[in-house]
């Protein structure tokens, strides 16, 4: 089982570079095989393009450690560990010079890190974490100096973005794998068994509407325009005002 990350030519394909993540695993079982037919190795989150100065750096969260390589040449440039976690499948967000991520499964946090490390960056280049209501799934939103997230059972977080300090926490209910939103000052989440709950995106908890499609929600919103579209288990909806 091998874990890398590759970057192919738009246009034809090509595979332009390939690196395998750099990572020591130790997770192999006495017959040499990795524990668990090598699942505590994987990692499903999309990639972020951050811009660190002048200069680009392909953001990518690995299990166990998340990684920043030049995305013209695929060399890994730093690496941030969490021995901890596995499965990370959430989008890094960046801003105030820091990305945050949380790291997945297991005994998963979320981390606020600067993106300029050289090699292994763990113990010089994590600037805060948090421990408690993080997500797994969900993705992070991050708006002006505000931080939110909703956890997979219904726990939504609003965190300073500099510090990790929390402005508030409030259980918004029904379990969640969808992404928020954020448009117009309003942040929406759409749960897994069909709520829907949209909240001002300030320092104050605010629940400003609740609406619900019984067929339930996996997929993250996205929005065009002033439209949103939802895709629940059955249905797509454009929903506008």
């Amino acid at each position: 089982d091998r874990q890398y990350v590759v970057a192919l030519d738009k246009a034809t394909g090509k595979t332009m570079w390939r690196t395998n993540r750099s990572i020591d695993y130790q997770d192999l079982e006495p017959n040499g095989k990795p524990r668990a037919d090598g699942d505590f190795r994987k990692a499903f989150a999309t990639p972020h393009v951050v811009m660190v100065g002048d200069r680009p750096v392909l953001v990518s969260l690995g299990s166990k450690a998340a990684y920043g390589y030049d995305p013209l040449t695929g060399k890994e440039l730093w690496r941030i560990e969490e021995r901890s976690s596995f499965s990370s499948s959430t989008r890094p967000v960046a801003g105030h010079g820091l990305v945050f991520y949380p790291t997945g499964w297991n005994s998963g946090q979320l981390l606020a890190v600067r993106p300029d490390g050289r090699g292994d960056a763990t113990a010089t280049h994590v600037v805060w974490r948090v421990t408690k209501g993080v997500s797994q799934k969900p993705s992070l939103l991050l708006a002006d100096d505000l931080l939110f997230m909703i956890n997979d059972s219904g726990i939504a977080t609003c965190l300073e973005a500099k510090t990790g300090d929390v402005v508030w926490k409030a259980r918004l209910g029904d379990t969640y794998s969808a992404s928020p939103v954020v448009a117009d000052g309003r942040i929406y989440f759409f749960g897994e068994d069909g709520k829907a709950t949209v909240i001002d995106a300030g320092r104050e908890f605010k629940v400003l509407a609740e609406n619900r499609l019984d067929e339930g929600f996996m997929a993250s919103p996205a929005i065009v325009g002033r439209a949103l579209i939802l895709r629940t288990r059955t249905h797509v909806y454009r929903i506008e005002h």
